[in-house]
């Protein structure tokens, strides 16, 4: 009896632990990004323009780009210190030419160089950031032969406002955009991005987006590069 008595008390003590414990919730599934080419690609990131009048990290910034493009299948991506190593060992500040580009591709042995340039940025809740995601692709630039690396780095550049190649030039593709966390098709994006990238029963939920700028950041090239991707898919 005895023996009985113990076993259905810890039965019940064993039952109380079960129902004190943490909710369970099943975490959701992330979008999977897919980059639309037979052969397995290499790209570089390099660090962050800033145009935006606000102090702005561009090495965060790029690193943030960074880690949404090794998400993407069938990419494999340079980190973002490699590049800005080449960048410091050519004596470049920034890219100006498809020129400068195609010689940085060939010195990290890459396809393509990713550049975002931070148009709008507001950290606070409710966070808004504007972006260009700029994208250098060597396959229809090459850098000239005998190119003269001290030559290159000092060529002429066009006016602040306009530091990059025009999106008509063929080795070039750009995607914009403003992400204004007060809008409702922002949030909706957001709240289909969250799912699959929070723990759902998280003191602060799907709001961790918006109170840490890195989080949403990367919300943001997330959707870019998405836009990217779909854009180079309509070319075939």
């Amino acid at each position: 009896m005895t023996r009985m008595r113990s076993i259905i008390i810890g039965t019940l003590f064993a039952s109380l632990l079960a129902g004190c414990g943490p909710e369970s919730r099943p975490y959701g599934t992330e979008e999977q990004v897919f980059l639309p080419s037979h052969k397995r690609q290499v790209w570089a990131v390099a660090p962050a323009l800033n145009l935006s009048g606000q102090q702005v990290d561009p090495l965060i910034q790029a690193d943030d780009l960074f880690q949404q493009l090794q998400q993407v299948h069938g990419l494999t991506v340079i980190p973002v210190n490699r590049t800005a190593e080449v960048f410091a060992a050519l004596h470049l500040s920034k890219i100006q030419s498809p020129e400068q580009a195609a010689l940085v591709c060939e010195q990290l042995g890459c396809d393509a160089l990713v550049i975002p340039t931070i148009t709008i940025y507001d950290p606070y809740d409710p966070p808004k950031l504007g972006v260009a995601l700029n994208l250098f692709r060597k396959e229809k630039t090459a850098a000239p032969p005998n190119v003269d690396v001290h030559e290159l780095s000092r060529e002429a550049t066009p006016p602040p406002t306009a530091v990059l190649p025009t999106p008509q030039q063929a080795a070039f593709k750009q995607t914009v955009g403003m992400f204004d966390a007060t809008n409702g098709t922002v949030r909706e994006k957001l709240n289909s991005y969250v799912q699959g990238r929070h723990d759902p029963v998280g003191p602060l939920g799907t709001r961790e987006y918006v109170l840490n700028m890195d989080r949403y950041s990367g919300f943001v090239y997330h959707e870019l590069i998405g836009d990217l991707l779909r854009s180079m898919l309509k070319e075939g």
